[in-house]
């Protein structure tokens, strides 16, 4: 069984930096992953995605510049690394897989985190 495990999240003052971490267990297959977050009465909305190589990468336009993820496949682990926070980054952090091709929508994932809590204070 497919586990995803988040972890790094916390309370930082904008302009601060923090880096998320995705330790994926259970699987052999090459899985594309992503990072979604969803803020309290929104919806889930998509940050940034990358494939199995780590040859290709996508981000959303609220991110581009401040956000970068990659990924270690030796050790099954995807990070997210989040500079220049800003209050709206506030949100629940949650990574995502997927052996469909990396896409924006929550339906193209596979297996979902449990998610992790980034509070930016102003």
């Amino acid at each position: 069984q497919v586990q995803l495990v988040e972890s790094g999240g916390g309370l930082v003052q904008a302009g601060g930096s923090l880096r998320l971490s995705c330790v994926v267990s259970g699987t052999a297959s090459r899985y594309g992953m992503g990072w979604f977050r969803q803020a309290p009465g929104k919806e889930r909305e998509f940050v940034a995605a990358i494939t199995w190589s780590g040859g290709a990468t996508s981000y959303a336009d609220s991110v581009k510049g401040r956000f970068t993820i990659s990924r270690d496949n030796v050790k099954n682990t995807v990070y997210l690394q989040m500079n220049s926070l800003k209050p709206e980054d506030t949100a629940v952090y949650y990574c995502a897989a997927t052996n469909r091709g990396i896409g924006v929508l929550t339906s193209q994932y596979n297996y979902w985190g449990q998610g992790t809590q980034v509070t930016v204070s102003s």
